[in-house]
């Protein structure tokens, strides 16, 4: 054996295998990091930049059409992947009236009675001093007393009322679907562990596999170096080997669906673990997502929260009347049409201030994240192979071009990088 063919034998499956993870590292390091983007203004590239193609345009090596450099390629369409991941996972799951049956509204009515009448006396205190501070100066001790008394002894029965109006009205009033995507926008990271919990050993087989198939396959082109003695052959071999990497891995992480024998490792390294992948998914949506206090500040804040106050508005108005009975008409005589009506409209925003106090108490809110983990669990455990494969394949899906383009690259520069450490 000559002594080129010694170092052949001994260099090249070492540069292979060790381009091969690299190769697959910084592919899946491309995926997630990094969650801002960092680059610079490059002259020229606004004017040249309507003229990419449009498959050119929506790579994350841009920003506004005018700056390049890098972000991750989930955070970069964190709208998109998140609309995808909820698409593909929780829209399949259930709507939000599915969601919030599971948090057991009576439960979340008794619990907002508990919370709220500690807080009833101020609570009167402040409307009856903002709206009418001399009427209920005036008023004697006993009378207030009364006041306070008819507010608390109602207060379970206006709770079950506004209750079962937002279990009545729950999809008009929450856009499950936008709340968790302007979630997920807003919080990247989170985006990424999403992904990331989907295919986290996944994600460590494609890196590792870069190695295990990059190595032997260094052999083969140590082989081919007998047959064709060019320089050639090591930067387009290390190429096409670099290509070859990235797409076997992704590959074997997804396909085939169903198991079969034809392929040595049976079916999609991910839907062998699917139980697995599903509880962890189902952590992240119930701990993160899918929250009771992120119910409450869409009911209050989100795009439809004038739904909220409209149709609070209408059951307050209707709770006063109910209080008041048959002294309406006296009562309104002694404070005084206008008065009765602004009273009226007072307990709206007194409700609103009350709502996100239920979600205040870490033990109850405990114990609605375990049943929401338990329903998406359930739920998940319905979807079809394809629909579950989707959910990590569809992040990756539209980019895995510019992963095997990457990986070619590396590749190739690594057989240039032989050459000049081992010249022919």
């Amino acid at each position: 054996m000559d002594h080129k063919l010694l170092v052949d034998l001994i260099t090249v499956p070492l540069f292979t295998g060790t381009i091969g993870y690299i190769t697959n590292w910084t592919g899946v390091l491309m995926l997630f990091e990094t969650l801002d983007f960092h680059g610079f203004r490059l002259p020229g590239l606004k004017v040249a930049f309507p003229f990419f193609p449009r498959r050119v345009q929506v790579l994350p090596i841009f920003k506004d059409g005018e700056r390049l450099g890098w972000q991750g390629m989930v955070p970069s369409r964190a709208e998109k992947m998140a609309s995808l991941a909820i698409d593909k996972s929780l829209a399949k799951v259930g709507n939000i009236s599915d969601f919030y049956e599971q948090l057991d509204p009576d439960s979340i009515a008794e619990h907002f009675v508990e919370v709220a009448r500690p807080a009833v006396r101020g609570l009167v205190d402040s409307i009856m001093e903002r709206e009418n501070p001399r009427l209920w100066h005036g008023l004697p001790e006993f009378a207030r007393e009364y006041v306070y008394k008819k507010v608390e002894d109602d207060l379970p029965a206006n709770a079950q009322r506004i209750n079962e109006e937002f279990v009545a009205h729950l999809d008009d009033l929450v856009d499950a679907k936008a709340m968790a995507i302007r979630f997920l926008v807003d919080n990247p990271r989170l985006l990424n562990d999403v992904f990331k919990e989907f295919g986290a050993k996944e994600l460590r087989f494609m890196v590792n596999f870069g190695a295990y198939f990059g190595y032997p396959m260094g052999f083969t082109l140590v082989a081919l170096l007998q047959v064709l003695p060019h320089w050639w052959v090591l930067p387009i071999g290390g190429c096409i080997l670099g290509w070859v990497v990235n797409y076997l891995g992704i590959t074997i992480i997804f396909e085939p669906v169903n198991r079969t024998a034809w392929v040595p490792w049976k079916q999609g390294l991910m839907l062998k673990r699917r139980p697995e992948v599903i509880v962890g998914y189902a952590g992240i949506i119930a701990d993160h997502v899918m929250t009771l206090d992120n119910v409450v500040d869409e009911l209050l804040h989100g795009p439809r929260s004038d739904r909220t106050m409209m149709m609070l508005d209408s059951v307050m108005r209707q709770t006063v009347d109910d209080a008041v009975g048959r002294a309406r008409f006296l009562v309104r005589t002694a404070v005084g049409t206008e008065h009765y009506e602004r009273l009226k409209g007072a307990l709206v925003p007194a409700a609103l201030e009350m709502l996100p106090s239920i979600a205040a108490d870490e033990k109850f809110v405990a114990q609605q994240r375990n049943r929401i983990r338990d329903f998406v669990e359930v739920q998940m455990t319905k979807l079809s192979l394809e629909d579950f494969q989707d959910i990590l394949r569809g992040a990756v899906k539209q980019d895995e071009w510019l992963l095997f383009l990457h990986g070619g690259i590396l590749g190739g520069l690594a057989g240039f990088v032989h050459l000049l450490v081992f010249p022919m």
